[in-house]
């Protein structure tokens, strides 16, 4: 599946029914991240959850399936982004997000700079870039 770089962000959940109508929660780290607001209307999508191995059988008396989905790095070497640094890490680099969350190490940055990077190492849970261009923030 193809996703749009204009995705501010992906996680899962669930529909629930509530007073007539349906809701889904966003989790508050989505908001804490700085790239959603209270009060703001958002376009949604939903894609069912990819079932690829289930660990647990279901019983009489509850239905509780756990479900590992699919898990693979929303970046590719040689891809280009503009990015947030939003911390620096242990060792000193800058610390990007980009969808579902995924870690970009990025040397020699500072935090809340703007930086148009060069992932350069992917591995399943963080990826390496470096700096392409500091960008201005737009007002």
């Amino acid at each position: 599946m193809d996703l749009s770089d204009d995705l501010l962000c992906l996680f899962s959940g669930e529909i629930d029914s509530r007073d007539g109508s349906y809701a889904i929660e966003i989790p508050e780290r989505e908001v804490e991240l700085g790239e959603l607001e209270p009060g703001v209307s958002y376009r949604i999508a939903l894609v069912p959850q990819t079932r690829m191995q289930t660990d647990w059988d279901t019983n009489a008396d509850e239905e509780v399936t756990r479900v590992t989905t699919e898990s693979t790095p929303p970046v590719t070497e040689g891809d280009h982004r503009t990015v947030e640094i939003e911390t620096i890490g242990d060792q000193g680099d800058g610390i990007a997000r980009v969808e579902r969350g995924y870690v970009v190490i990025v040397p020699d940055t500072d935090p809340h700079e703007r930086v148009e990077i060069e992932i350069t190492s992917v591995a399943e849970t963080v990826a390496f870039a470096e700096v392409v261009e500091r960008c201005e923030y737009q007002e």
